[in-house]
């Protein structure tokens, strides 16, 4: 039988390079163990409780308090995504409203599902040259609480998938003139504040609950990720409760274990490990800044960690780019946009992976050619706010109780439309492409001309829409 470890041995084994997550790049010991089954437990004596720590679990997220420069932090078994969920119910009650970057995680619209809230969404900038979503604005930020003075929490992602960062000490100082805690999804952001050639930590830009996946860009294990409570505006107490109810009731120590590693290299080794990690993506990037037809892209505020490269002006896609990558030159990048495709760096990458990648794009820029007819087709349209009829859970309940009363009553049940008759239409399920995990349409709101027009660009240029149940269809609500 050929099982899933004996795969995962013969990939770690291979000469695939990965430019994407997990930070640690299958790098053997660099935590200083590998993963033996001998220390895998569970809370025995001497080894304390994560629901209820007391001894060296809280000794680790002390410790890990203090480099984060955060007033408490706490260890994620289960990614960031519990985090998030944690966070946002902490800070509102059921049927409050809260402010939401609309290029959030689907965490975040989880958890408005889950809890009931109610959605204000906030529109990132979008630069048209780059066809890339740009960051949050704080006077967006003020105009919006101005607006909607009931607004009791604010939640925006900084740095986002593909690397923007927003200023999130603007935006903490708007937020908080209203009097209201300001969550940072700052997942991609682990290595933020240990190096001067990366953006500052969130901690220090005065936002109130922060969540970092260590795994993302850092030498931890997958689905490790840490939270992070600042000041006086959040209810400690309320959130440590969510984690408890959320998180996993038997935590793995292998993970907590990593978790606490990545801690201590960070405090003890950080010049070792950054220095000479920087002067390599210096170079990596500096290289790459000299291709013809491909583009090395970034926007204003940026975390150069990650590096995105254009194929907008050649004659090539995205998708063809990603597979020349990894079957010619066998070059895993993380993942293939509209217009581009993203490679993840981290402090575990080494000299010889950058080279490849480099020696890898500069062979494929020679080999391809300019294609201005392309550009005008390779343009996606821009998301623009959503008119929201219904919260996501409602829309659950509207469903649950027309199935129990029956189609014939003539209220709300859901049926599948083409992506180009949707317009108009109450979404009834989400859609998005994973990665990066970004809803291009909620349930609840209707769906705009620009949001079709999207899903049907993306299915055209071949990606797959995940969340709907029949492609190239999404399910609304309908009457009768």
């Amino acid at each position: 039988m050929y099982t899933i470890y004996d795969r995962l041995r013969e990939y770690g084994s291979s000469d695939y390079y990965g430019f994407h997550m997990p930070g640690h790049k299958r790098k053997l010991n660099m935590l200083g163990e590998e993963l033996p089954y001998a220390i895998d437990i569970t809370e025995i004596d001497g080894f304390d409780d994560l629901h209820h720590a007391e001894g060296i679990l809280k000794e680790a997220q002390e410790r890990a308090a203090e480099v984060y420069r955060a007033g408490e932090t706490h260890f994620l078994i289960n990614g960031s995504s519990v985090g998030i969920l944690s966070a946002i119910a902490g800070v509102t009650r059921r049927g409050d409203t809260v402010l939401v970057a609309r290029n959030c995680h689907k965490s975040v619209y989880y958890a408005i599902e889950m809890f009931g809230l109610n959605p204000v969404y906030l529109m990132p900038g979008f630069d048209l040259s780059i066809q890339l979503n740009t960051e949050v604005f704080a006077e967006d930020v003020r105009a919006a609480l101005k607006k909607e003075p009931g607004i009791r929490a604010v939640v925006i992602v900084s740095p986002t998938y593909d690397g923007v960062v927003s200023d999130v000490e603007a935006i903490a100082k708007a937020v908080h003139e209203a009097g209201i805690p300001l969550i940072v999804d700052g997942a991609h952001g682990a290595h933020f504040g240990f190096h001067a050639y990366f953006p500052e930590h969130s901690n220090a830009e005065g936002a109130d609950l922060v969540i970092n996946s260590l795994h993302k860009t850092l030498p931890s294990l997958t689905q490790t990720a840490l939270l992070h409570m600042n000041g006086s505006l959040v209810c400690r107490e309320r959130v440590r409760r969510y984690l408890h109810m959320l998180q996993s009731s038997s935590p793995s120590y292998l993970l907590m274990a990593s978790i606490d590693s990545c801690v201590g290299l960070l405090d003890n080794q950080r010049a070792e490990l950054f220095d000479p990690y920087v002067e390599r993506l210096k170079r990596l990037r500096e290289e790459l800044a000299g291709l013809e037809k491909l583009q090395l892209i970034e926007t204003g505020r940026y975390d150069r960690s990650k590096v995105m490269i254009s194929v907008r002006n050649t004659d090539i896609s995205s998708r063809k780019l990603y597979a020349a990558l990894l079957g010619d030159y066998h070059l895993q990048m993380e993942m293939a946009a509209g217009t581009y495709i993203l490679a993840m760096t981290s402090v575990g990458d080494t000299e010889e992976g950058m080279k490849r990648l480099s020696d890898a794009l500069k062979e494929i820029d020679a080999g391809c050619g300019f294609s201005k007819e392309k550009e005008e087709k390779m343009k996606r349209p821009c998301l623009l706010t959503p008119d929201v009829i219904y919260n996501s859970s409602d829309v659950t309940e509207i469903l649950s109780s027309s199935q129990e009363a029956g189609s014939s009553n003539g209220s709300p049940h859901r049926s599948q439309v083409p992506f180009c008759d949707s317009i108009g239409c109450i979404a009834a399920e989400y859609a998005y492409l994973y990665p990066p995990g970004i809803p291009l349409v909620v349930p609840g709101e209707k769906v705009t001309k620009e949001a079709a027009d999207m899903l049907q660009w993306y299915y055209a240029m071949g990606f797959s829409i995940e969340g709907l149940k029949k492609k190239q269809y999404i399910e609304v609500l309908t009457h009768g």
